[in-house]
């Protein structure tokens, strides 16, 4: 798994470990059942302070991406079978809602916003 730390930038860096960790999903490095590093070593390996992973796996737990086993690890967790829970698509879309509205207030349309989507799905798939 490969982890890009960019500590100059505007986005925090447990937020670049969870963005990281999800990025690795889709593009297949990780699978469901897949055991992350534990937290210390993933610190250590990234150069970032212990809390700061232990964050991002929080994170990704309460958004059902991995389960937190006591004494075994973070573990990947599969994608929900069938439909989406409500209440996650609820809070996808309060938190795409604010970039859309930045794209169309620039002036982007809804095709070049399409567009845009489907070109940074590609990008994070690798394709």
């Amino acid at each position: 798994m490969f982890i890009q730390i960019e500590p100059q930038s505007d986005i925090p860096i447990y937020a670049q470990v969870r963005n990281g960790i999800m990025e690795g999903i889709v593009r297949g490095e990780l699978v469901p059942g897949d055991i992350l590093p534990s937290v210390r070593s993933l610190a250590s390996d990234l150069g970032v302070n212990m809390h700061t992973v232990n964050k991002s796996y929080h994170e990704l737990e309460s958004k059902g991406v991995i389960r937190i086993v006591p004494k075994s690890g973070a573990v990947i967790c599969s994608p929900s079978e069938g439909q989406i829970p409500t209440a996650r698509l609820n809070q996808i879309s309060v938190e795409l809602r604010p970039v859309l509205v930045e794209s169309l207030v620039v002036g982007m349309s809804e095709k070049e916003i399409a567009e845009l989507v489907a070109s940074i799905i590609l990008k994070v798939k690798g394709e």
